[in-house]
């Protein structure tokens, strides 16, 4: 089984999109277990500006008050979820939009305040039940997942997309977590792509700072997936999912174990390159 997280430009840019989904539908129609999880920040932004609704940040999270968490909510288990949805039955797959907050496919607790400042309703994902999505493939169905999350209690949460998908991944038990994303792949202190790396290496590469802006959650959320047992994360633009075939501009690696995390429970690495 496969989790592909779609990120990036794909979810702005109609024609990649239409690429990447039309790969999506030849794995699927081969018979591969897929799962999709999507984010969707710039529509979310679009909204907020359509509304009048002021953007707020602090250290990298978006601070969801409750107006904003009805845009969220809106836009992601609606606009963004429906527009892949579509997509993918114009070409005759059978899909499913769902959220993270149904049947606790995404449980979150609050995210502490950063700094002193108190976030809102945004959220981190402390564990996956997979059942829903299961059924959904069970039934030939392709489950698309939007990054809604929900407590025990059934309050909403705004989650971080890798982290959704990581977490998904880890309570699936897929082989292969992949985040299609708009950048060539993780870089090297120098700017140079890197083409694979053990996670402990990758480790190194966060606690040295060359990580940084939009990358970093990603790398921590394959980390966190690695060390939780998923075989192969790969991270990077859509050349490198590996989509177009078996073996497409992949290189597997042995994954040693994160200073952060336990040690995997199965072989794998990190993929990044271009």
């Amino acid at each position: 089984m496969r989790v592909i997280k779609l990120g990036g430009s794909l979810l702005d840019d109609g024609q990649a999109r239409a690429s990447v989904l039309q790969n999506i539908v030849a794995r699927w129609n081969a018979g591969e277990d897929l799962v999709l999880v999507h984010g969707g920040g710039k529509h979310i932004d679009a909204m907020l500006a359509k509304l009048g609704i002021a953007k707020k940040t602090h250290a990298g999270l978006r601070i969801t008050d409750d107006a904003t968490l009805d845009v969220v909510v809106s836009v992601l288990g609606g606009l963004v979820n429906k527009l892949i949805v579509s997509e993918l039955t114009a070409m005759r797959v059978k899909a499913a939009g769902i959220s993270g907050s149904d049947a606790a496919t995404l449980v979150a607790e609050q995210h502490p305040p950063i700094d002193g400042v108190e976030l809102g309703h945004v959220g981190q994902v402390v564990s996956s039940n997979p059942m829903l999505v299961k059924s959904t493939l069970i039934y030939g169905m392709l489950p698309v997942v939007s990054s809604i999350a929900a407590s025990h209690d059934g309050q909403l949460f705004n989650v971080n997309a890798d982290s959704a998908a990581a977490a998904l991944a880890v309570g699936l038990g897929a082989k292969s977590l992949q985040f299609i994303t708009d950048v060539k792949g993780l870089m090297d202190a120098d700017g140079n792509v890197i083409d694979e790396l053990e996670a402990a290496d990758a480790n190194a590469l966060v606690l040295d700072g060359v990580v940084k802006g939009g990358m970093l959650p990603k790398l921590n959320a394959a980390l966190g997936a690695l060390a939780a047992g998923v075989a192969t994360v790969t991270i990077g633009s859509t050349n490198v999912i590996g989509l177009e075939g078996a073996g497409a501009l992949r290189h597997s690696v042995p994954s040693t174990q994160s200073p952060r995390a336990p040690e995997p429970q199965h072989p794998g690495g990190i993929h990044a390159s271009s």
